[in-house]
């Protein structure tokens, strides 16, 4: 198999014509500097065309049948991916557009929300053996019946990183408007550090955790199958780039990498809980079978043999969350539920934090002295999360990027 190289473009480095132009330019440089090394490209739809399709979907019908709305958003990446390969055969690169079904994406029948099933590389393979540039819509894939699927928001990322793990990639590319990984949001902290490189398991929770450079599924794809990933600006490559690398091959392990925060969660309490594990299992798996995610579920108040749970949240879910759990109070005996919509959760990710033994007690004596009350605190062998009032979410991210990053 010829080493290949994937380099995936996101919607705002083919957002115009001249941006198309740019990353065709692009392309084809790497191309005549790296004559051994094959290039796959990935590319998203032009900045804001999944939006308006979709719009123009709901203008067309009160209610769009998710068969045919996949069908509609899908046509962006078709168009800039044509666009590209057009771009590159006039700067003197064979090139050939593809879609999900021409490579054999498949996933599963999943419309919206799509999983992968297999990858078939070998049409891929014999263009790359032939000298011919694949340019491949990312986002999208084909079901088993043959419908088109899409991978969610975020899809294209995903299609690049499954793609470098089937062909046995060198790399994959992952290009935006952003040069690389930061330490913390540079909008926040003014000092954040681009990061040269950082471990999947590191960039995975950071994923989660608010960093929305890169989509969490493939972030997972990459750790599952030993991808590295780069990430980098197309407006500016020589801005600088981080490199996403299994945990044993990082030069050093800072003890915190990357300070994030979201401010899109709230925390649903439910009262007087019995403390009775199916009765935990029914809340849950009801929040579940309504496709509401949680996560830092924590158990306090323990008492006459009940219990205060709570659990974050998406805001977006929180009404849904909150009914579901009063309508529960009658079945499982609780006393009620809340829903506390102001707040924040802010995090700290890094592997050097195994051996170091007093993160914990650092970060909450620096939010002490900034007065700021902690209502939940959990920690990992790589991560530690607080959850504050949302007011007080970027003096913390400061306060703790300036302890132990700018420190270090």
């Amino acid at each position: 198999m010829i080493q290949s190289i994937v380099k995936k473009f996101g919607g705002t480095s083919v957002g115009s014509l001249e941006r198309i132009r740019s990353v065709a330019a692009l392309c084809a440089a790497f191309r005549k500097s790296h004559p051994d090394e094959a290039l796959v490209l990935v590319a998203s739809a032009m900045s804001g065309e999944t939006n308006r399709l979709i719009a123009l979907a709901r203008s067309c019908v009160a209610a769009p049948s998710e068969r045919e709305l996949a069908s509609l958003i899908a046509t962006g990446e078709q168009q800039s991916c044509a666009l590209l390969a057009m771009a590159l055969i006039e700067h003197g690169v064979p090139a050939v557009s593809l879609n999900a079904a021409q490579i054999g994406f498949n996933t599963d029948a999943s419309h919206s929300e799509a999983r992968i099933q297999e990858i078939d590389t070998k049409k891929i393979e014999e263009l790359i053996a032939s000298g011919v540039t694949p340019v491949v819509t990312g986002f999208q894939g084909i079901s088993p019946s043959g419908d088109v699927t899409t991978l969610g928001r975020g899809g294209s990322d995903i299609t690049a990183v499954a793609l470098a793990a089937a062909l046995r990639s060198k790399a994959c590319y992952i290009y935006s408007d952003v040069a690389g990984i930061f330490s913390a949001d540079p909008r926040i902290v003014k000092s954040a550090q681009l990061l040269t490189e950082i471990s999947h398991e590191e960039m995975l929770e950071l994923a989660g955790l608010g960093a929305k450079v890169l989509h969490p599924r493939s972030v997972e794809f990459a750790y599952r199958y030993g991808v590295p990933l780069v990430t980098l600006s197309s407006f500016d490559p020589a801005a600088g780039e981080t490199w996403i690398v299994k945990q044993e091959k990082l030069m050093e392990h800072s003890i915190v990498s990357g300070v994030t925060s979201r401010t899109d969660e709230s925390k649903l309490t439910i009262f007087g809980m019995p403390q009775d594990t199916k009765g935990l299992a029914a809340v849950f798996g009801s929040l579940a079978q309504a496709g509401i995610t949680v996560d830092m579920i924590t158990q306090a108040g323990i008492e006459a043999g009940t219990a205060t749970v709570s659990c974050l949240v998406p805001d977006a879910q929180s009404t849904d969350a909150l009914a579901i759990a009063q309508r529960l109070v009658p079945e499982l005996g609780h006393s009620g539920a809340a829903l506390d919509r102001d707040i924040a959760r802010v995090s700290m990710v890094g592997v050097g934090m195994r051996s170091s033994l007093d993160v914990a007690a650092r970060t909450l004596a620096i939010l002490s002295d900034l007065k700021i009350p902690v209502d939940t605190f959990t920690s990992s062998d790589i991560k530690i999360s607080c959850v504050i009032a949302r007011k007080y979410a970027d003096m913390a991210v400061r306060a703790l990027h300036k302890q132990f990053v700018e420190s270090r």
